[in-house]
C-alpha cells in the first residue's frame, strides 16, 4: 500500500512509533484518530466519528480536540469531544469519516430512520464542508455488512461520498482465538461461555491491498 491509515479510539498515544515504521518501510502515515461524540440527550449513547488529519493544521485542531476532551469532557472514562466544540470552526485541516455502525448516520440506518440519518449527515456535511464521507465497513458480522448495503445505497440517494475502512483487531487471521482470549480475560468471561457476548469476527485482520480491493469490488 502507498499510504495507510492506522487510528486508535480515543486517543494517538501510538502515532510516533506508527509514523516513524510507516515513514522507514516506505509508506505515506495517515494520521487520524476514532473519536467519541458526546450525546448531550444521553450520555450512556456517545456515537463516533473517525477524524483523518488533512494537513498539519488538521493534526494541531485533533490534538487540541482530544485534550479538551481528556481535561474536560470524560464521562465514565470515555473521553468524549462535545460536537459544540466543533461549531466553532474546529474543523479546518480534518476529513471526517461517518463511525460505520457507531457513528449518528449508521446507527440511524441500522434502525431504518433514513430521516434521521439524513438529518445527521447533512449536520456533519456542513461542518466538514467537502470533508465528511459515509463510512461502510464489511467484517462478516451480519448486521455490519447488512449496514454496508443500506449505507451505499443512502449514499446514492444523498449524492454523498462513500470510503471503505476495516476495523483491524489483530495482525493475522489465525490470531483471532488468541484476541478472543485476551478480551474474554479483559471482561472477566471464559471462552467457552455461550451467554459471553462476541463483539469481533474471525475477518478483522490486517487485510492486505488486494484483499480489500476483492472485498469491497462493487
Amino acid at each position: 500500500m502507498p499510504a495507510l491509515g492506522l487510528t486508535d479510539l480515543a486517543n494517538v498515544f501510538g502515532m510516533i512509533k506508527f509514523y516513524r515504521a510507516a515513514r522507514d518501510a516506505g509508506v505515506k502515515p495517515i494520521l487520524g484518530c476514532d473519536v467519541w461524540i458526546a450525546n448531550a440527550k444521553d450520555r450512556e449513547k456517545p456515537s463516533r466519528l473517525l477524524l483523518l488529519c488533512q494537513s498539519r493544521t488538521g493534526y494541531l485542531r485533533l490534538s487540541e480536540l482530544l485534550s479538551r476532551a481528556y481535561r474536560f469532557n470524560q464521562w465514565r472514562g470515555r473521553a468524549e469531544i462535545d460536537p459544540a466544540w466543533l461549531d466553532e470552526g474546529a474543523t479546518e485541516g480534518l476529513i471526517c469519516l461517518s463511525g460505520g455502525p457507531f457513528g449518528d448516520v449508521g446507527q440511524p440506518l441500522l434502525n431504518d430512520n433514513e430521516e434521521q440519518a439524513r438529518r445527521n449527515a447533512l449536520h456533519w456535511c456542513g461542518l466538514f464542508p467537502n470533508r465528511f464521507y459515509l463510512e461502510v465497513q464489511r467484517t462478516g458480522d451480519p448486521r455490519v455488512d447488512a449496514l454496508a448495503r443500506r449505507t451505499l445505497r443512502f449514499a446514492s440517494r444523498e449524492a454523498l461520498p462513500a470510503v471503505a475502512t476495516h476495523p483491524v483487531q489483530f495482525m493475522r487471521a489465525e490470531d483471532f482465538r488468541a484476541h478472543e482470549a485476551r478480551v474474554c480475560i479483559a471482561q472477566g468471561y471464559v471462552l467457552g461461555d455461550s451467554r459471553r457476548p462476541k463483539a469481533f469476527t474471525p475477518q478483522q485482520y490486517f487485510k492486505t491491498q488486494a484483499e480489500m480491493a476483492e472485498l469491497f469490488a462493487d
